[in-house]
């Protein structure tokens, strides 16, 4: 099978790994150029305004703790929005509103949307506000992007996501902090003194960030690794597929295809033009990772999972009219979407399975119907379990209320240009990048649907997942 992987990569069917992730669905269909094959519905709703996507970019996605470490997030979001109105040459004044997601926030710009905007020149009567959805956020603020436009309040917002784990929030423990609160209100010096005198040492260890589940104090590559348990994902498996982003991602680098991807002059550092985490490697070195959560029998380890990334994303979409009449081709229309939300426990990364059967049928589609898909590789295990989980009547049958199986992606579409596993994870700004990739993939590839699905964290909202409808425009 690693043989397969790298002799063939687009060709090669990887039936080992058809099981893989669909947290959340997004659709994107497309009628680019009058290629798309004219049989095919365009998914328009009579007397529902059309809403397009005219064009998205991002910074480069680089791990953590690298070029980026001594910015703030804002700064990552203002050079998204600037890169944006740099490609869509789109005048301020014409944004009506502005919409950002954002996981980890930092305390000091609360709304980064808000920050970001501001920095990035936009009048200070255009509205923005910061929404959170763990690793959905800036799909949550694409469509809330497509609310406002549907509901007639805007013709014109931009939406994006932004995370940096550089420097994150490390609190003092709750004793330390309440003292200090109580320290700020004391009135006399006896007061203070005795409030100092009660500090204990244990009272300054620091509270460090985890990436958990608040309701079941689990992390996220825990569930990971139980999740490819259960579902008897394999090491091997999930190495090949880690490996297979790797290698497309490479490829989708090296010949030009991340087009979103804009230049940003770091402040003191050199111009940064690509991401950093893109790194085939061999069956052999992956193979010799220890397991990264469960210890020593695991399967998840730091080869075959997302990595920390920081990055901000942007996409600006309009009512097609408006777009039209200022003069943009857009490249998608954005059609429809629906969110899921699981058990938090047992079903934490399983929402793509459940989320892509409700757009399908929403939109009068099959998966046969999709010609590109994109979904967020959060970890290899727990995307193969989705697609076992896709291609289980079984599942289906017990958990689904289904009478057959929902059916897993042909690998041939799946993810062609590499995905979170090489490209990069920032939390908040994933959403964007799969949905502006399909929007390309589609143009590149003469296809009309497109699909993107991502998992995310949820505590006892448990899998949120989204499916978006797009068309090829």
């Amino acid at each position: 099978m690693a043989s397969m992987l790298l002799t063939s990569l687009r060709s090669s069917p990887l039936t080992s790994v058809q099981a893989a992730q669909f947290g959340k669905a997004s659709w994107v269909s497309a009628e680019l150029n009058n290629t798309s094959p004219k049989s095919k519905k365009t998914l328009a709703t009579p007397g529902v305004k059309n809403i397009v996507l005219v064009d998205g970019v991002r910074t480069p996605f680089l791990q953590s703790g690298t070029i980026y470490a001594n910015l703030m997030p804002h700064d990552l979001a203002r050079a998204a929005l600037q890169g944006l109105l740099n490609r869509t040459g789109l005048p301020k004044d014409a944004v009506d509103y502005i919409v950002y997601g954002t996981v980890i926030q930092e305390v000091k710009t609360s709304n980064v949307a808000r920050e970001a905007a501001l920095g990035a020149g936009f009048s200070d009567k255009t509205p923005a506000h910061t929404v959170t959805m763990a690793c959905i956020s800036s799909n949550q603020a694409m469509t809330t992007a497509v609310g406002l436009i549907a509901a007639g309040q805007c013709d014109a917002v931009i939406a994006g996501g932004v995370e940096f784990m550089s420097d994150v929030p490390i609190r003092h423990s709750r004793k330390m902090r309440k003292t200090m609160l109580s320290l700020n209100k004391a009135k006399t010096l006896g007061a203070r003194l005795s409030l100092l005198g009660s500090i204990r040492l244990a009272h300054l260890a620091p509270e460090l960030p985890a990436v958990a589940e608040f309701s079941t104090a689990e992390t996220m590559g825990h569930s990971a690794d139980r999740l490819a348990a259960a579902f008897g994902v394999s090491r091997l498996e999930q190495d090949e597929f880690a490996l297979r982003s790797h290698m497309l991602a490479k490829k989708a680098q090296d010949s030009g295809l991340l087009s979103d991807v804009i230049s940003f002059k770091v402040p003191g550092k050199d111009i940064v033009s690509k991401d950093n985490g893109i790194r085939p490697s061999t069956m052999e070195q992956m193979a010799k990772l220890k397991p990264a959560f469960i210890k020593p029998h695991g399967t998840v380890t730091a080869a075959n999972s997302s990595f920390l990334t920081d990055g901000a994303s942007a996409v600006l979409i309009m009512s097609e009219e408006k777009a039209l009449a200022m003069g943009y081709k857009p490249k998608a229309y954005l059609r429809d979407f629906v969110y899921v939300s699981q058990d938090p426990k047992d079903q934490l990364l399983l929402g793509p399975t459940y989320a892509t059967p409700k757009v399908l049928e929403k939109s009068g589609l099959t998966l046969n119907d999709i010609d590109v898909f994109e979904f967020h590789e959060a970890f290899a295990g727990q995307i193969m379990a989705n697609l076992k989980a896709m291609e289980s009547d079984w599942f289906a049958q017990t958990y689904m209320g289904r009478k057959t199986k929902v059916g897993a992606p042909p690998m041939e579409k799946f993810n062609s240009w590499g995905g979170s596993l090489s490209l990069g994870h920032p939390f908040a700004a994933t959403g964007c990048r799969l949905v502006t990739t399909v929007a390309h993939r589609l143009q590149k590839e003469g296809g009309q649907y497109g699909l993107v699905a991502a998992c995310a964290a949820g505590g006892q909202e448990g899998c949120r997942s989204l499916v978006m409808l797009c068309c090829l425009a």
